[in-house]
């Protein structure tokens, strides 16, 4: 629905990942097709991703000097309260100038200054957790907003109960109905008609232990009569390229269009990030999890158990690749029967209109 008539400040703040940085453009998008004559502002973190998407997506952005702690004793770490204080102070500044109605959170660095700054000067704040774990950030804003937007059951551990309320995650919209673009997807990758495709997502960057598996496992994935497309990421294209030479083969830095992507797909190998998790639910293919375990708090194992527990996915520790891999996607390939049960189990965990439910949160905040 559009408001033409009102107009609002809206400042918003996600960064670090693109698992942060993409909700909250999603929300900014839709708050904007519902307000055209509002204001935005992303404040972000300087030299973060951040900086570069959110001007790219048509939004102003602001940098704050901040960075996350690292576990162990470095020079970063004894900088961090002095950039702590910086953030706050032009936090502040941000707040002053800008006069915002409302603050939104997506998690990442530079949110927890703006937020903590905004809910003290009694401007109305929402966050969105993306994880079924969350972020130390969101964990400490939680106390201090009025609306906490999740995306998985059981969140009351974490955050005041009362405040909760579970939307899902924002995702493209364009994966919404991916059935009808089988044909042009198989057409796009130029793939063989019939054969079935197994698709392997590393994220942006990519994924080594991933790469590594594809590497040691492509002629096994041969004998099973699969054709591949494999989304290796920027920094493993160079050593992996050469893979693609055969017709069975695409090896990809980067995937522009995903929704093709999983409209070809039958198996889908993936990480365990948030954002891929909510994507994975809505297209409804049977998905092999390799969480990461070098993120903060291990919250990708989480994302993935809390799909497995509703029988819906098949998990493998990276650590146990070698040994459990053959052994757990032969038996899935093998079995029709197991493909559609996870199928329409993950189906089922679907949160499709997650954007909107966010913004009329936000919208009931405004109207306050």
């Amino acid at each position: 629905m559009k408001n033409n008539n009102k107009t609002y400040k809206i400042i918003l703040s996600g960064g670090g990942t693109g698992g942060h940085i993409y909700p909250a453009i999603a929300i900014a998008n839709e708050l904007k097709s519902r307000f055209p004559e509002s204001e935005f502002l992303f404040v972000g973190a300087k030299d973060r991703m951040e900086m570069e998407k959110v001007p790219q997506a048509g939004f102003d952005i602001k940098g704050l000097w901040i960075t996350g702690i690292e576990r162990k004793l470095t020079l970063k770490n004894m900088m961090f309260p002095f950039k702590l204080i910086s953030s706050l102070w032009d936090a502040r500044k941000i707040i002053k100038q800008f006069k915002p109605d409302v603050a939104i959170g997506t998690g990442g660095f530079a949110s927890g200054p703006l937020l903590q700054v905004a809910a003290l000067k009694g401007i109305p704040c929402l966050i969105q957790e993306q994880n079924s774990y969350p972020g130390i950030t969101n964990k400490l804003l939680a106390k201090k907003v009025e609306k906490v937007c999740v995306a998985y059951s059981g969140l009351e551990r974490f955050f005041p109960k009362q405040k909760i309320i579970k939307t899902g995650n924002p995702v493209r919209q364009d994966l919404l109905d991916i059935t009808s673009k089988r044909a042009e997807a198989i057409k796009h990758f130029n793939l063989v008609e019939g054969k079935q495709t197994l698709l392997v997502l590393g994220g942006s960057l990519g994924a080594k232990a991933i790469n590594e598996l594809l590497e040691r496992e492509l002629d096994y994935l041969q004998t099973l009569n699969l054709q591949i497309i494999w989304q290796c990421g920027k920094l493993y294209y160079q050593t992996y390229k050469l893979y693609g030479n055969t017709k069975h083969v695409q090896v990809h830095q980067f995937i522009n269009k995903m929704d093709y992507a999983y409209a070809a797909a039958d198996f889908i190998i993936s990480r365990a990030g948030a954002s891929s998790v909510s994507e994975l639910c809505i297209v409804g293919k049977p998905v092999v999890f390799v969480p990461s375990p070098y993120v903060a708090e291990d919250h990708q194992t989480k994302n993935a158990t809390a799909i497995v527990k509703q029988n819906a996915a098949v998990l493998i520790a990276q650590e146990d690749l070698k040994v459990d891999f053959k052994n757990k996607f032969g038996q899935l390939v093998a079995s029709k029967e197991k493909q559609e049960e996870l199928s329409n189990n993950i189906k089922k965990l679907a949160l499709v209109n997650a954007t909107n439910h966010i913004v009329d949160e936000v919208e009931k905040l405004l109207n306050k």
